[in-house]
């Protein structure tokens, strides 16, 4: 039983935390937010920066389509307005 008791007693004793680890303990933190919260900060930047690009593209699309239709309906006015003035230019003569 001393045994036992010998290996109970060497496992129970309480270890007090030093000021040399505890101090080693909240550089290690502090280092690690320094090196992880820059990332998370520039992931978030491309994150919003592409979001923001893929709306602008989408506008891009949605105007260059509407440009085309637009292009259209100017071409018909125009072959409208040949047409009318073809007529008017016989009819006057």
């Amino acid at each position: 039983m001393s045994d036992k008791q010998e290996l109970l007693s060497e496992y129970n004793k309480e270890k007090n935390l030093d000021f040399k680890f505890l101090i080693l303990v909240y550089l290690s933190l502090t280092i690690a937010f320094f090196i992880i919260l820059p990332k998370i900060y520039i992931k978030n930047q491309i994150y919003y920066i592409s979001r923001d690009m893929h709306k602008l593209n989408s506008e891009n699309s949605i105007l260059e389509e509407e440009n085309i239709f637009l292009k259209q309906k100017l071409e018909s006015i125009r072959f409208k307005n040949q047409i009318l003035d073809s007529i008017f230019i016989e009819l006057d003569e």
